[in-house]
């Protein structure tokens, strides 16, 4: 356990982008206005993604960067790379692009609205934005804060994947290419990725993300490895 807390400390402690000072609240989207490397936009009515960032690669940076792909609306401020032509997403990334590990882990920062995945050699290979828990349940009068600590992925589903649970009453959401680490907590693609914690308590990643994750990182436990699927560390939330 030791161990682990020490490559939590590194993993949330240090940046790949000098931008993202460790006394700032937000590390994305308008918390960048000031920061060294970036400008702010307004969107105007009637632009959208596609238009503002017609390079689909461009756009995906400036998306991750502001933790959100959801629909743009006039007035909108979007954080921008200033050399975001020949960025590239792990620049971006608000990790430490290299920690000590012996295994395989995913690291949830839910201050930082963001999940990273770093390999058994501690590289970290892949990023990307998340809604998890809310602090109100938007349905009830309940918390909706993600659990946190230390988890194993112990099933995982395609991307017709949906909960029985949620809206409460009627169950039937959408959850593609979802990765249960607790429970009915899952790590799961989603239309709705707002900027901000949203959910009833798993997860939400871009669905790309969570497909990459699904397919090609995430093992959920098996005799093969002995029980012990990917490891998911969720770090509690600081700034409620």
């Amino acid at each position: 356990m030791k161990r682990y807390m020490n490559v939590l400390f590194m993993a949330f402690g240090v940046f790949s982008v000098s931008a993202y000072a460790e006394n700032k609240p937000e590390y994305f989207a308008s918390g960048l206005c000031e920061s060294a490397g970036f400008h702010c936009i307004k969107v105007e009515s009637g632009q959208s993604w596609a238009s503002l960032f017609p390079d689909e690669k461009q756009r995906d940076i400036v998306q991750r960067v502001n933790r959100t792909y959801n629909h743009l609306w006039a007035g909108k401020t979007l954080a921008v790379p200033d050399q975001l032509a020949t960025a590239d997403a792990l620049d971006f990334a608000p990790f430490a692009k290299k920690i000590t590990l012996d295994e395989k882990q995913i690291v949830i920062d839910q201050d930082k609205l963001a999940w990273g995945a770093y390999d058994a050699q501690g590289n970290l290979v892949k990023w990307g934005p998340v809604a998890s828990g809310s602090t109100k349940c938007s349905d009830s009068a309940k918390s909706c804060l993600t659990l946190t600590g230390m988890f194993r992925v112990f099933n995982m589903e395609n991307e017709k994947c949906v909960s029985d649970v949620f809206p409460i009453g009627k169950g039937g959401a959408k959850m593609p290419y979802c990765m249960f680490f607790h429970k009915g907590f899952a790590l799961h693609g989603a239309d709705d990725i707002p900027g901000y914690r949203a959910s009833h308590g798993c997860i939400r990643m871009f669905t790309e993300d969570a497909k990459w994750l699904n397919h090609n990182f995430v093992e959920m436990c098996s005799e093969k490895n002995a029980q012990k699927g990917t490891l998911v560390i969720v770090k509690p939330v600081r700034h409620l």
